[in-house]
């Protein structure tokens, strides 16, 4: 995991990073959001997209407008749910009147997340409404631009990439991170999804990422790749402990494999290992009887 870079961040200014795509940062900065929330303007003409408009933050709309400057937004396209990602649709869709289009809305099941106890990552944004839910492959096109839907759940049930088809960038959300592995917290995040979803991408021939925190990813299978095999040691790691030490608690993973680990992060580590060892259960590699895990 990455440290930031050194302050100050460039909250609330539009940069270019290539002629299609600008960027403005979010200032919300926190241990599961690194600098903040990167949200991206697509289009160099008349209407444009905006992705992941981010927190319900009034300055940071007001930012997103400045930078459209006399274009239309025509589109205002979330990734996923959490609250640092969609609740700025609707303060941007009444300014703009343009739809919000790309992730379903998820209905959590109270009764299923209090049986893992309290969340970890960010919550959900319960009021996120759609206008129009896109389908894997569905496309929002505008001048010179078309962003096309990949469906890549894990992180969250939800969570979809955006792949601009002219230039060969693709907008990862939390999916892949340019500052750290994406969190996957059961039960909607989901290790097996995840991982299938991470092969999918390393099946592509994307230029660039641009993720929704940290930098912009120029080698994307090369990390891509990197992620699966670090995915990978992780679960050979459990099952190790599980039949060198005998059955652990979820927790009791922990400290053993997250050497150094910000406090802060403690419970978003336990349900990483939680998402790990559930899909290795669901692979017949562990059991578990109430909190306990052990090998099989």
């Amino acid at each position: 995991m990455a440290g930031p870079p050194p302050k100050p961040w460039p909250t609330g200014i539009a940069e270019t990073l290539e002629p299609l795509v600008r960027r403005v940062l979010a200032p919300n900065p926190s241990p599961y959001t690194f600098t903040g929330t990167e949200t991206y303007l697509v289009g160099d003409g008349e209407r444009i997209a905006v992705i992941d408009p981010g927190p319900d933050d009034p300055a940071h709309v007001d930012a997103i407008m400045a930078a459209a400057g006399s274009a239309k937004v025509a589109a205002i396209m979330c990734t996923h749910t959490h609250r640092d990602h969609s609740p700025a649709a609707r303060p941007l869709a009444a300014r703009t009147g343009a739809p919000i289009v790309g992730c379903a809305p998820l209905v959590l099941d109270d009764e299923a997340l209090a049986a893992w106890g309290p969340r970890a990552d960010a919550a959900f944004d319960s009021a996120y409404a759609p206008d129009r839910v896109l389908a894997d492959g569905e496309a929002m096109t505008g001048p010179g631009w078309t962003l096309t839907a990949v469906h890549t759940p894990g992180h969250t049930s939800n969570h979809l990439c955006f792949a601009l088809e002219q230039t060969g960038a693709l907008f990862t959300g939390d999916h892949v991170m340019g500052w750290s592995t994406s969190v996957v917290v059961p039960p909607d995040g989901d290790m097996t999804d995840y991982m299938a979803s991470l092969d999918r991408l390393y099946a592509r021939d994307d230029r660039v990422y641009y993720p929704a925190h940290g930098p912009q990813i120029d080698n994307p299978r090369q990390l891509v790749r990197g992620m699966i095999g670090h995915r990978r040691q992780r679960e050979n790691q459990i099952v190790r402990l599980l039949r060198e030490d005998g059955p652990h608690t979820g927790a009791q993973f922990v400290p053993k494999m997250y050497k150094g680990l910000d406090p802060r992060l403690a419970g978003a580590a336990e349900m990483s290992v939680t998402a790990h060892l559930i899909d290795l259960e669901r692979r017949a590699m562990v059991g578990r009887s109430g909190d306990s895990w052990t090998a099989i």
